[in-house]
Parts: structure tokens; sequence; C-alpha cells
């Protein structure tokens, strides 16, 4: 017997490795600063709900932020309450969504096929490097594609009959749909719909929802949008909604600046980032005639090709637009693996040099990058930006401890490559899931230290010591750091107090600006002075009239 037949042969054995593994997801949650923008963006969002008292409305520097509805940040705020306002608690709920996502693959994955399917099913998407790291982050994906999943997964089991209280699943559906909508916009809705649209018209329409399972569906859906609604409007009036709606349908129709990327960006990402399971995967992408349960393979292939195809012709494109994917390639990865390990299909020749290339080339990046960095002359001989030269001259000190991480993650691969030539699938998976969990949390604690303090320490620092001042801070660059680093206080200005007013206004209190090395723009205005110079960061003030 293998060892993963007698793991999974011992449910307790299975729910002590998942619980173990899921520790990994909270190991060094604070270890850093929140990235800008998106995690200082929602963690920013959060603090303010707590200090303004106002937990109906998602604010940004205390002024209404469109862009999402409220769901990520109460959770985030519930994570606060327990935790104070830091680091660890902003990332902390994807930590447990990371969680749930382990136990929920294993569980359904024992449902339809075997234990050690769901453990198969688990194992691959924590060995997988974007999985794994978005679960260490303060973004709002991670929680989003989880209620995504489990409405498609309710939505399968009710067009597939699987179950004699239909209008139960039809119901959970319609909730976590909801749930989906309600933690980043109508797009989770979209998801939902475009899924089961492609898989309707794969099958002819020989399949439908019942009437009964659609009306349950909407029963569920309503019930949870219409709580909040009802409590927005009662507070706000419907013009708040509006206003909502037309920012995400501006929001999916024009470009987020710095965020135009090629069409084939996403399938990149997930080509790279989901190493190993992008490439276990492929087989199950060619299968012609396959009959699994539930139908779930077409399932899962209809989900992950709505989700890069749909997020590949958006004009904004972000690394982690493409999380959804994560779900079902690792099920196809999973399913992929199972059938060899039972013989259904060969270790095609293919797979093993894609394997090859694939690990290979993330690898020598993890293994490349710290040698680059340590290259300092060269580096400042290949760029003439100000601000780069700047961020170089000042960049942290690089060493080769700094490969441990990739070198870690290189023997793992290495590992598994060999286990996968020999067929040794199991032990490939354990090869795969202890090099890339050590080698992440190695990097953790040592390269992404100095990779905060590259592109924005010093910046966060100086706002830090601003804690507690009555004065006024923005930023030159789009950035969310000084709010939630200087923790500001609500009240502290009117809607009309904009940064116009701060630059060249009649301030009542000190002005601090936080801007880029080599922006020269505060110096032609008057009555601003640098006062704090860190790294490729300065920090200007300009203090009210009565007080020069």
């Amino acid at each position: 017997m293998s060892l993963l037949d007698r793991i999974a042969s011992q449910q307790k054995w299975t729910l002590g490795l998942l619980a173990l593994l899921s520790g990994f997801f909270f190991i060094g949650l604070g270890h850093i600063h929140l990235f800008d923008w998106d995690e200082i963006n929602f963690a920013e969002s959060a603090r303010e709900m707590i200090e303004s008292d106002n937990y109906l409305r998602v604010q940004i520097n205390y002024l209404p932020f469109w862009e999402k509805p409220p769901l990520f940040f109460w959770i985030q705020v519930f994570s606060m309450k327990l935790f104070g306002i830091n680091e660890f608690a902003a990332r902390f709920p994807n930590a447990l969504f990371g969680a749930f996502y382990l136990f929920t693959f294993y569980f359904i994955g024992k449902r339809h096929f075997s234990a050690k399917f769901g453990l198969i099913w688990a194992l691959i998407f924590f060995a997988s490097l974007l999985p794994h790291i978005y679960f260490k982050s303060g973004i709002i994906d991670p929680v989003f594609n989880f209620f995504i999943f489990l409405s498609i997964y309710f939505m399968i089991r009710v067009l597939a009959k699987d179950g004699k209280a239909i209008w139960k699943l039809a119901l959970l559906s319609g909730v976590f749909s909801a749930l989906s909508v309600l933690t980043k916009g109508p797009v989770g809705f979209l998801l939902l719909g475009l899924t089961l649209a492609v898989y309707l018209i794969y099958k002819r329409f020989k399949v439908f929802p019942s009437i009964k399972g659609i009306l349950f569906f909407l029963v569920g859906f309503a019930a949870i949008i219409s709580c909040w609604v009802a409590l927005e409007v009662s507070q706000n009036g419907w013009d708040i909604l509006w206003q909502f709606i037309e920012y995400q349908i501006e929001l999916f129709r024009t470009p987020v600046a710095g965020h135009e990327q090629p069409f084939y960006y996403h399938f990149i990402v997930v080509g790279l980032g989901c190493f190993p399971m992008s490439v276990l995967a492929i087989p199950l992408f060619y299968q012609k005639k396959d009959e699994t349960p539930l139908d779930l393979r077409r399932w899962m292939l209809s989900l992950f090709w709505v989700v890069l195809i749909l997020f590949s012709i958006t004009t904004t494109k972000i690394i982690h637009y493409s999380s959804m994917t994560y779900a079902p390639l690792s099920f196809l990865a999973a399913l992929s693996i199972y059938r060899m390990i039972s013989g259904e299909i060969e270790i095609k020749k293919y797979v093993r040099i894609s394997f090859l290339i694939i690990g290979g080339i993330v690898s020598l990046a993890m293994l490349v990058i710290p040698i680059i960095l340590m290259e300092q002359n060269w580096l400042l001989s290949i760029t003439e930006d100000p601000f780069a030269v700047k961020l170089i001259e000042n960049s942290p000190t690089w060493t080769f401890i700094d490969m441990i991480g990739g070198i870690i993650f290189t023997a793992g691969f290495v590992a598994g490559f060999i286990y996968l030539r020999k067929g040794k699938l199991g032990e490939m998976l354990i090869s795969l899931v202890i090099g890339t969990s050590v080698s992440l949390l190695v990097i953790l604690f040592t390269v992404m230290p100095k990779v905060d303090q590259l592109t924005q320490g010093d910046a966060i620092s100086m706002y830090e010591e601003l804690e507690g001042e009555d004065c006024y801070v923005e930023s030159l660059r789009k950035s969310y750091a000084q709010y939630f680093y200087v923790k500001a206080k609500p009240g502290l200005r009117s809607k009309e107090q904009d940064l116009e007013w701060m630059l060249r206004g009649d301030i009542d209190k000190p002005v601090y600006i936080g801007t880029r090395y080599n922006r020269t723009f505060l110096d032609e205005i008057g009555g601003f002075e640098i006062i704090k110079e860190k790294g490729a960061f300065k920090l200007y003030r300009r203090l009210p009239k009565k007080s020069n």
C-alpha cells in the first residue's frame, strides 16, 4: 500500500495532515507590510469602518469607495476586532479560507470519487505556487472565488439531480452566488451564469435547471442580496446603489492605469504561476470521451475557460484576476494524477517534458533573481531612470542566503520530476508539497522583507512616524499607505479639502505629502520643504500661515 493509500485509508490521518498543511498559511502573516495597492486598500477600508463606526459604507480616506461591496471588509473588521488593526489581521481571513479550500476539496472529492482522490486534490492545490501564495495575502479574491466555486458546485448537483432535496441544493447555490456578489460585485453572478451557459450549450440544452430549481436559486440569492439592499437603502437611499452599479460597469470597460497587458497575459500567469498543477492537468484537456461523476470534468473545463477568456478580453489585467481558474485547474490536475496512479491513462512524454521545462523556468527564476539583485553596479549600468537608480543605490544587501528558498524549491521540483519519471506519483506529490511550502516560507522570511523595503518600506516608515500627529497626509503617487500607516482619523477634512487645497489652499494644520525621489513638483510650490528623505522617497511638509 502506497503512502497516499495509507493516509487516505484513515480519515483522521487525512484531516490531521490537512490541518497541518493549513497551518502554513498562517505563519508569518504579519511579517511584512501590506503591499500597495490592493492589500492596503482593502485593509484601510476595513480600518475606516471601525474608526468611523460606519459598517455599511465602504470608504477610502472616509470618502465612498464604489468599487467593492462590503462583505470582505466585514470579515476583515471581525479579524481586526480579534487581533488588532495590523497586517496579521488583514491577511488572517484568507489564511482561514485557505484551510476551507483544502477541506472542501477533500470532502467533495471523497463524496464523488474516493478519499484518495480528495486527498490528491487538496495536496496538488496546496503544492501549486500562486494558489499557495494568495492565502497569505490580504486581497479579496480567495474569499470571492470560494463562494463562486461553491455556488457552481451546488448548481452542478442541481442539474445532475444529485440528492433527494434538490431545492436545498438550488437554495445553497443561490446563497453562495449572492455571497460572491456581496464580496466583489456582479462579476460573481456573471461567472456562474457564463459557466452554466457554456455547459448547457455543450450539452445542447439536453439538461436544464427545473423551474423549481430556478425559483429556489432566486430565493436564496434574493434573500442575501435583499438584506444588504434593505440596509443600504434605509440608510442612504436608492442613489447609492445606482452609483455602485454604474461604477461596476465603468470598471469593467475602462482599463486601470498601469494594468493594460496583452491578451495572452493570463495564459502565462496561470501556466507558470500554477506550476505544477498547470502541467499535470494537461492530459484532461484533450480527452474527448470521458465520464466523471456529475460530469465534473466538463463543468471544470467550462469554468476554467470562461474565467481565462473573460479576463483575457477585459481591458484591465492584474495577476489575481485569473485566480478563479485555480479551483477547476486543480481538479483537472488531481483527476489526471488519480488516473495515472490507477493506470487508466499513461504518463505521457509531453507531460514529463512540460513538467521539466515549466518547473525549470520557475526554479531558475527563484535562483537567478537574488543573484541579479546582488549585481548593483550592473543594474545601475542598464537604467537611467532617476527613481530606479535611487532604489538600486538604497537596495538592501542581497546575499546567497536569499537563494535558499529557490534551492529548496528546486530540490523539491527535481525530486518530483524523478518520481514522475518512475511513475511514483504519490512520492512526487509529497516532494512537491514539501518543496513548495518550505521554500515559500523561507522566501517569506528572507527575500520578502527586502522586497518590501526596496519597493515601499522607506515610504511607509516615514508615514508611521506621523501616527498620532494632528495633520493632513497625502501622496503624489497612487497609494493607500499614507492612510493605513498614519492611521488617519475620520473628520480631518471635508470633501472640498482635496489635494489642490492642501497644495495651495488656506490650510489649518500641517500638510505632509510623500513622493518619489525624482519628483520635483512640490519644489515649485511655495511653502513646501523637504523634512525627510529615505531611500528613493521624500516627505514634504507645508505649515499653515499662522505657524510660520
